[in-house]
């Protein structure tokens, strides 16, 4: 397929209308902004009511839909594979002689924080101490080895491959309609090799707005974790009340810092903290291994990630399962939250990604963020598990078993030397990716809701990161953690039919690229 021309050929803002500084893009930004608040507006009306609904909605599509959910990570992850394994992966994005726009150090910086956001620190140690009592596929709970060796491989399942491919899938189709086929850097340009003129009608309109649904409600889902933790620390270390009132005012004080950094730009803002941000978290991982049991994390982190490929099959078949709670609780929730973060993080991919080729973008998706990830929860979850199983307390596993995840880092960390400042860093990086992904994913949602333009204005910019913050104290007052992971399941199903045709779009528009032309 030729290069069908640059964004300036199209009439990017033809249906765009200027509001009090807002580029508007009519209907996306009306119907998405209008729909959000009506549905904030509700949720703070009848709070008690609010609460009795997201229970009962967790509970029904976790258990009817959870094969959509799995299956389409599963045709994901075979999407990517074919696309690293056949000649498609050597079409560059922006064209045969295009540079790479940023360095790979800042690339994979900014990749990471907005790709991963504060879920490491939230679930790196609670989640291998949950997979260790109760862990999956039958394995008995008595048998400590066996049960070690599932909780490390369950663990790194939800961050693994999994959620990258579905990463990948967006920024790949993406960056090739951007820069390749010169369309506007929006979600429905995705589909212009299958749809052609007709993503700049209804069609296009509903999937601009379905991703921007997915994008807030996966990042408010986001931001409500963050303050939890954030909340469970500040408690932790300085006896501050982690109220209602306290988590609204961090999401509060965050979403400030937040609204400076989308205010700076991508170069000065998003860029510098996402560097700050890695180089904080890999000291903070330096230090947990130089302390803990190194030896045995070391040894651990290569075993853990041969249980990983060892055990990826049967946990991503939903067949003949009967372990409801890990498929429905763990993975189901993971998968809807990963597909809800799925448009902002690979628009914002794709959007840092111009001059990389199709099999380093997807190659590098699917192997470093793995493997840091993977070495995450063997250093964090491996510390506790390794003290726990040499007879110290059980404060970790108290934290867990009495469901407050966001206390488990800090307890393992108490255990540790210089506990107090390495606590103090915890909270501080629950911060920063607190602030990372906001901005991003505030960067993203202007560009859908003003018709794929990258320079809106800031006023813009502004509203929906205030928004993000709106959102996710609705969220927290309203019903609390089983409301969050709600809002990411609600929004991340039908974005799992979305990816499903972007897959054949995206594969149909490589395929249809000619070999050494301006789009190869």
């Amino acid at each position: 397929m030729p290069t069908i021309g640059s964004q300036s050929d199209y009439e990017i803002g033809r249906d765009n209308v200027q509001v009090l500084g807002l580029d508007i893009h009519n209907p996306v930004f009306v119907v998405a902004s209008v729909t959000i608040i009506g549905f904030v507006t509700g949720v703070l009306v009848f709070r008690d009511v609010a609460a009795d609904v997201f229970g009962a909605l967790y509970a029904w599509i976790t258990s009817t839909f959870d094969w959509v959910f799995m299956g389409a990570g599963n045709v994901f992850l075979l999407f990517c594979l074919l696309l690293v394994l056949t000649p498609l992966g050597r079409v560059r994005l922006g064209g045969p002689h295009v540079k790479p726009d940023y360095s790979a150090w800042s690339w994979f910086a900014m990749l990471f924080a907005a790709g991963i956001g504060i879920g490491l620190m939230f679930f790196g140690v609670a989640e291998p101490i949950h997979h260790f009592r109760n862990p999956p596929l039958g394995v008995d709970a008595a048998d400590t080895a066996a049960a070690h060796r599932m909780a490390m491989a369950a663990a790194i399942f939800h961050w693994g491959v999994h959620p990258w491919a579905m990463f990948a899938v967006v920024a790949v189709a993406l960056a090739f309609a951007a820069y390749n086929l010169g369309l506007p850097l929006t979600l429905r340009s995705a589909f212009y090799p299958v749809m052609g003129e007709a993503v700049w009608g209804r069609f296009g309109h509903v999937i601009d707005v379905l991703a921007v649904f997915a994008a807030l409600f996966g990042l408010a889902t986001s931001l409500g974790l963050g303050a939890e933790q954030t909340a469970a620390g500040l408690a932790h270390l300085f006896g501050v009340p982690a109220t209602d009132t306290t988590k609204v005012l961090i999401i509060a004080a965050i979403t400030s810092i937040a609204i400076a950094s989308v205010v700076s730009g991508m170069d000065r803002g998003v860029k510098r903290l996402s560097q700050a941000n890695l180089l904080l978290a890999l000291l903070l991982l330096a230090f947990v291994l130089m302390v803990g049991p190194t030896l045995n994390l070391v040894a651990g982190f290569v075993a853990s990630l041969g249980h990983y490929f060892a055990a990826i099959g049967p946990l991503s078949n939903w067949v003949g399962r009967d372990d409801f709670d890990f498929m429905h609780g763990w993975t189901t929730f993971f998968w809807a939250w990963w597909l809800s973060w799925s448009p902002f993080v690979g628009m914002f991919i794709a959007r840092v990604s111009r001059g990389r080729t199709v099999r380093g973008l997807v190659g590098c998706m699917l192997v470093v963020p793995v493997l840091v990830s993977a070495l995450w929860m063997n250093v964090f979850g491996g510390t506790a598990l390794s003290h726990y199983l040499d007879g110290g307390d059980n404060a970790v596993v108290a934290a867990v078993q009495a469901q407050q995840p966001e206390l488990a880092l800090f307890r393992m960390l108490e255990a540790l030397p210089f506990s107090g400042l390495t606590s103090s860093i915890g909270i501080v990086l629950v911060i920063v990716f607190f602030v990372t992904s906001s901005d991003s994913g505030s960067l993203v949602i202007d560009t859908i809701t003003s018709g794929g333009k990258l320079d809106a204005p800031v006023a813009q910019r502004v509203f929906w990161c205030a928004f993000e913050g709106i959102v996710a104290i609705t969220l927290l007052v309203g019903g609390g953690l089983v409301a969050l992971q709600t809002a990411a399941l609600m929004t991340g199903f039908p974005f799992a039919l979305v990816l499903v045709g972007m897959c054949y779009s995206t594969w149909k528009g490589l395929r249809a690229t000619r070999p050494g032309g301006a789009g190869s």
